[in-house]
């Protein structure tokens, strides 16, 4: 198959005492998501689309949170290894669309950053990754600041003829 879609989505807590990371951005805020890892909600989704694009399972099958070797590990670490799989399987990314939802912080001012990060780790142009932000009008455990959800889906295209 020349094209294959994924999509991932990823969900964390958000607690007092954490920092909190976005698309491989440290963003300044009161809470920060709890997990195993650094608990980025973003680049953790965009794991899950590219390897269920290729039917390679999810983040925790290839980085479980049962292992020690990942505790508190920067998740860019996570992207770049689940990059390498999907290149080690002959395709490359097309593109990325991802959507975060969360009441607070604003994270307009980080996208180009988020961005430039993930472009830089996926070896893609920063146009072929979308990065957009709602809230859910201070509903559920979202609005009441209690978590974070990210949902990412991304387009790959196999790199032999």
């Amino acid at each position: 198959m020349k094209l294959r879609i994924g999509s991932g989505i990823d969900f964390h807590q958000l607690v007092e005492g954490r920092d909190l990371w976005i698309g491989g951005v440290k963003i300044p805020h009161h809470k920060g998501a709890l997990g195993h890892s650094d608990a980025d909600v973003l680049l953790h989704a965009i794991c899950d689309a590219l390897l269920g694009a290729l039917g390679l399972g999810d983040i925790g099958k290839h980085f479980p949170d049962t292992d020690n070797a990942y505790k508190n590990i920067d998740s860019k670490i996570l992207l770049q290894r689940t990059y390498d799989l999907i290149t080690a399987q002959g395709y490359e990314i097309v593109n990325i669309d991802s959507t975060l939802c969360l009441e607070a912080p604003k994270i307009k001012p980080y996208v180009e950053v988020m961005q430039d990060c993930i472009a830089s780790i996926l070896k893609i142009e920063k146009n072929a990754i979308s990065i957009k932000a709602t809230t859910t009008e201070t509903m559920g455990f979202t609005g009441r600041e209690e978590g974070l959800v990210a949902l990412a889906t991304c387009l790959l295209s196999s790199t032999n003829s």
